[in-house]
């Protein structure tokens, strides 16, 4: 029997219409702010995500990387800021900042299936290009905040901060985290080993129970901060507190890679166990130069659909449905053409023309149909319908040119 994939799911109509309902929100919000809706290929060619640096856990471990027909490397995108990115440099968009992205659609990481992560996953995100003042990075945060609203889950969240300063800041606070894990080298994990040789800053985020007792101890990024980037953070923070964004500083909230710079944040729950972490960002200054484009600013963020459904409840508007049970061939075909009658009206209409008269009541109930239409030789020979209201269990009998009054009244009520 066949099975999906591990790590892959399908959504079934309930979940897809959680799914959607998500998507459209995040994007009628972001538009508030002047995000435009963007969509970049499922792949690219494997280059885009190995510029993130061989260190990245996205790269080493957890990328579906293959080699194609034509002998090119290819990757199913892991995330969707480099895409996007790859996307302002090859259609030349660099010359028309500020830019303004928001994105959805399926990513894939080879990882261990988590609640509320797959290996194949969704995201919804926005990317902000052309702003370096701390506003920017502000005005990101306060869209999530107003998607996370509109989900009525912002209540479920708490959001933490951090800066991770400028290159000198970076530099600085590396080479005294450095000197500290040596200390503590032997006791660290095998993977935390090598991050200490190639991206010490990676052991910072180690799940690791022994390396999170090191890392407790560990020094705070935030007391090597240069002058500038205390500004700037400072900055950021009077902002929010200008529009009673509530957050949390977390000093040991890192992004790994060395185009991150300055605000990193993360939305987390209590309510997904472990993986509370809901959605989360940060500045990129480096990364549109690193990928061989201009020196632009960026900032941005990506959420989990899968987990934003987890902690969402929905109460979704279910359109009127109409059933339609014609008895008999003759009945069938005038059937077809009131149904198709019906759908030109905007109208959702379930044909039910097979089984017994008893199962397709079942059905048209099991569907939540409001009201069916019964057309049997009675009602062809003097043009006719019946109509039964299927929560009252009452019906009557109408010519076919009163049908649709009664319809709309029925429908409206």
């Amino acid at each position: 029997m066949f099975q999906s994939v591990r790590g892959t799911h399908d959504l079934l109509p309930e979940e897809f219409r959680r799914h959607q309902h998500i998507i459209e929100t995040a994007q009628n919000v972001s538009a508030l702010y002047g995000y435009e809706p963007i969509s970049t290929p499922i792949f690219e060619f494997t280059s885009v995500f190995h510029r993130l640096g061989e260190t990245s856990d996205v790269v080493s471990k957890e990328t579906y990387t293959f080699e194609d027909r034509g002998g090119e490397s290819i990757t199913l995108r892991p995330e969707g800021t480099a895409a996007i990115v790859r996307a302002l440099i090859s259609n030349g968009l660099t010359q028309q900042l500020p830019l303004r992205f928001f994105y959805h659609g399926p990513m894939f990481r080879y990882d261990r299936p988590q609640k509320g992560r797959q290996r194949q996953f969704h995201q919804i995100g926005i990317e902000l290009f052309g702003v370096s003042e701390p506003a920017g990075d502000v005005e990101s945060i306060a869209t999530a905040v107003q998607i996370l609203r509109a989900l009525n889950i912002l209540d479920k969240t708490k959001l933490y901060i951090n800066s991770l300063g400028d290159t000198e800041s970076r530099s600085q606070y590396r080479k005294v985290l450095v000197e500290y894990l040596k200390d503590h080298e032997k006791d660290l994990s095998v993977e935390s080993k090598t991050r200490l040789v190639k991206n010490p800053l990676r052991i910072l985020d180690s799940k690791d129970h022994n390396d999170k007792k090191i890392i407790a101890h560990a020094p705070v990024y935030t007391q090597y901060l240069t002058s500038y980037a205390e500004d700037f953070f400072a900055q950021v923070q009077q902002n929010l507190d200008s529009l009673e964004i509530a957050y949390n500083i977390d000093s040991r909230l890192v992004r790994g890679l060395d185009y991150y710079c300055h605000t990193a944040f993360v939305f987390r729950t209590d309510e997904l166990g472990s993986q509370g972490e809901v959605l989360g960002g940060g500045r990129y200054d480096g990364l549109v130069k690193s990928m061989n484009g201009p020196e632009i600013p960026g900032i941005g963020w990506a959420a989990g659909i899968e987990r934003l459904a987890l902690i969402s409840q929905f109460d979704f508007e279910q359109k009127p449905i109409v059933a339609i049970i014609p008895l008999g061939a003759a009945a069938e075909v005038k059937a077809f053409k009131l149904a198709q009658e019906l759908r030109n009206s905007m109208v959702s209409v379930d044909m039910l023309y097979t089984g017994s008269v008893q199962k397709r009541f079942k059905r048209a109930d099991k569907i939540k149909a409001s009201i069916a239409i019964i057309i049997g030789d009675e009602e062809i020979k003097n043009n006719s319908v019946t109509l039964r209201d299927l929560k009252k269990g009452e019906q009557k009998t109408v010519p076919h040119e009163q049908m649709f009054t009664e319809l709309k009244q029925h429908l409206l009520s």
